[in-house]
């Protein structure tokens, strides 16, 4: 006996269809496909909708359904196998597809409706805690490089620069203690760094102007190289030293 089904909305024909099986509590794998497609029969005579496309989707359906029906009459079709096929398979199999998707799709909006719930608390640590720095290795920061390959490079560039004075010129005039802003030569050695990113420790250390350059030069990057701003590397012994920058 067929019986009046009323619901304000479906979001498609086969959600229908599984509240169908549901209502009349049947096994989704043996549908008892006249009474079900009656139902459903009576259910799109009681549509009232002006939209063609959601019409149209029941009316395939329906013809599914009667197509299954009328099949369901005639002698059951053998496949390859010598197995009778079930005009309801396909049907089935679409029905278990949509009935997964459906229970996924209302899993996942009650995990957002749980999700709305948590409330988290700004972080907030003690000052002594967001303060601490972990401490630096200098033994990985420096890696294979030892003091004494920077001390030879650095006595090289002060014989260099040493070579460039005039024995004679240089005794004339009056010697005067070269003034070096420490911060100052701080901030070119950085930007200088930050542009560069790659370069030559001895180069850097020739572009200097004087012996005392040299020298504060030659101490911020040994206070750089401790402080991790840059890293420097040394493929074999008597290769130069390259300066990577981490600014």
């Amino acid at each position: 006996m067929a019986i009046s089904v009323k619901l304000e909305v479906f979001e498609g024909p086969l959600d229908l269809l599984l509240h169908l099986i549901d209502k009349n509590k049947v096994d989704i794998y043996d549908i008892p496909i006249v009474e079900i497609t009656e139902q459903y029969l009576d259910y799109i005579k009681q549509m009232e909708t002006s939209d063609m496309n959601v019409m149209s989707e029941f009316l395939v359906m329906a013809a599914t359904l009667i197509d299954i029906k009328c099949r369901m009459l005639l002698p059951k079709e053998v496949n390859e196998e010598g197995e009778e096929e079930d005009p309801r398979q396909e049907l089935v199999q679409k029905l278990l597809e949509y009935k997964m998707y459906k229970y996924m799709s209302l899993e996942l909006k009650d995990r957002q409706v749980d999700a709305a719930r948590n409330l988290y608390r700004n972080q907030k640590l003690p000052p002594e805690v967001a303060m601490y720095k972990p401490p630096v290795d200098y033994e990985q920061l420096i890696g294979d490089m030892t003091l004494s390959k920077l001390h030879g490079i650095f006595k090289s560039i002060l014989r260099r620069q040493e070579d460039k004075i005039d024995p004679i010129r240089s005794q004339y005039g009056n010697i005067e203690k070269e003034e070096i802003d420490m911060d100052e030569k701080m901030l070119y050695v950085e930007a200088y760094a930050r542009e560069h990113r790659n370069f030559s420790f001895r180069g850097l250390l020739e572009k200097q102007a004087g012996k005392m350059e040299v020298i504060v030069t030659f101490l911020i990057i040994l206070e750089m190289m401790k402080t991790g701003k840059i890293v420097i590397s040394q493929e074999t012994i008597f290769d130069d030293i390259m300066i990577t920058s981490l600014l």
